[in-house]
């Protein structure tokens, strides 16, 4: 990605939940974007037209991206501001901010004694589904139509242009469907090849619990803060949508 030779249309600013700042591992090569912290949050500034719209970005969980104008953040297309930016902010490189330290791993393999690939295969007996991913646009008119007590018992957040919902009982949405083992979300009727591995994976890279290891079927993942999670409504709901 040519990242300082586009043009900046925009002065875009994100913020992000301080609870996924490791997160920022996957955009550490961007060199233009530099990263600030005040206190349960993580502010982002630098971005191209380019990247504020790569998957890279939207996947980021709880992520609101602004126009900065004049000192105050407006969200994209909005013409009343959310807020005032604050200016006593001490600005680092993205790379810079995340301290060099980003784990050496990758989402197959892990030093586990000796390694142990993390593969998933098909099992016979399927769990009751804990989870469900659905495209944002396909769920709107279930969430419309749901009463408020339906929807209180789930919690939510967006991956990419998807939303996740986790929690019991699940509403009837079209999409992918998951079962909780030991905090990983395990793609519907499928299960580690290997039991043993789901506590050892959790105990290595997941040991406070933090997080949900989201996976799919070729044996990937993504590490979400449950922190993200927020209660399903439609509040909620409609105000994120209008975000992305």
């Amino acid at each position: 990605m040519a990242n300082d030779a586009a043009i900046r249309l925009n002065d875009y600013r994100a913020e992000l939940p301080y609870e996924a700042i490791d997160l920022l591992g996957s955009i550490r090569g961007w060199s233009n974007i530099q990263v600030a912290i005040e206190e349960d949050k993580v502010w982002i500034k630098g971005f191209t037209e380019e990247q504020v719209n790569a998957p890279e970005i939207k996947q980021l969980p709880g992520l609101v991206v602004y126009v900065f104008r004049d000192g105050l953040l407006f969200l994209r297309n909005a013409l009343v501001p959310s807020q005032r930016m604050r200016t006593a902010l001490l600005w680092s490189p993205v790379e810079k901010a995340l301290q060099l330290s980003w784990p050496d791993f990758n989402h197959n393999y892990f030093g586990i004694h000796e390694k142990v690939t993390a593969r998933l295969i098909r099992k016979e007996e399927e769990q009751p589904a804990f989870a469900l991913c659905a495209k944002m646009k396909t769920i709107k008119n279930t969430i419309v139509n749901t009463p408020a007590f339906k929807l209180a018992p789930l919690k939510w957040t967006v991956v990419g242009e998807n939303a996740l919902v986790i929690g019991t009982p699940l509403l009837a949405f079209p999409g992918q469907s998951y079962w909780q083992k030991d905090g990983h979300l395990l793609p519907s009727g499928w299960d580690f090849e290997f039991n043993n591995v789901s506590i050892l994976l959790q105990q290595k890279y997941n040991p406070d619990q933090s997080r949900w290891l989201l996976w799919e079927r070729n044996g990937s993942y993504i590490a979400l803060p449950k922190a993200m999670f927020r209660e399903l409504s439609l509040s909620s709901f409609r105000l994120t949508e209008n975000i992305y």
